[in-house]
């Protein structure tokens, strides 16, 4: 796990943010058939309102890191869209390529809810206000970046990571993705019931409700005996792992220059 007071920080920004990507808020709507593609950075505030939505619509995404100084995957990005913008959604399904957070959360909520009214979202100058505030928060002050291109090893296969959007715990093993440039699935396991609020040892010990209450964090229950985030995969080793730090130090070993 991060550190505690990194951990504070992570939280506070999150609570600045009314906790969005944090609940599932709609499972129900149709799931597209071919992954999304998102090109996406870490610590930009407009990308993390289009991850927010992914998480609250239980949505597996494909994110392809576009750091400051990155040359992997923005040249690839600008060829599809025409310039070097991000968030930069693709949807195979639809044929449709999309900049600007806004537009990309609503054509998400108007495509894959099945009850679109359940998104209410804050006037726009406040939910950005928001963002900004907390993104300031956490990179100012919290042990992160996610902003800036780190020499790296590119796998053969993407990694996979089930996180969710607010997690305080997944925030620094996403950012060293992006840094890396490393491409990943994202299986996202935002909270499906109030019982699943809180981290693990508290709320287990608390509610004692079912803990695979979504199909990603059923899949975890089933397959590793317990419901935590972060947890990585990657299929190039063999290699599957919790705990922040230590998928930290296996990305550094494994991918960084």
């Amino acid at each position: 796990m991060s550190s505690t007071p990194d951990a504070l920080i992570y939280l506070l920004a999150g609570t600045l943010r009314g906790w969005r990507g944090a609940m599932v808020l709609d499972r129900k709507g149709p799931k597209p058939e071919r992954m999304l593609k998102l090109y996406d950075i870490e610590a930009s505030p407009y990308c993390r309102m289009v991850r927010e939505v992914l998480t609250e619509l239980d949505l597996e995404v494909l994110i392809l890191p576009c750091p400051k100084g990155g040359r992997r995957f923005r040249q690839e990005a600008e060829a599809i869209g025409g310039k070097q913008q991000f968030p930069l959604l693709i949807d195979d399904n639809t044929n449709t390529i999309l900049y600007e957070s806004s537009d990309i959360s609503n054509y998400l909520i108007k495509t894959y809810a099945s009850k679109p009214e359940r998104f209410k979202r804050l006037p726009r100058r406040l939910d950005l206000a928001s963002l900004f505030v907390g993104s300031a928060l956490m990179y100012r002050f919290g042990g992160i970046t996610g902003l800036a291109a780190k020499p790296s090893k590119l796998p053969q296969k993407p990694l996979i990571l089930y996180s969710f959007e607010s997690s305080p715990y997944s925030k620094p093993v996403r950012a060293r993705l992006c840094e890396l440039e490393l491409p990943y699935i994202l299986r996202n396991t935002g909270k499906g019931k109030t019982t699943d609020i809180g981290p693990p040892m508290f709320r287990d010990k608390l509610f004692k409700g079912p803990k695979g209450t979504t199909p990603t964090r059923a899949w975890l229950e089933e397959n590793t005996g317990k419901v935590q985030v972060p947890y990585l995969i990657d299929e190039n080793t063999g290699v599957a792992m919790y705990e922040s730090q230590d998928i930290l130090n296996y990305l550094d070993l494994t991918y960084g220059s």
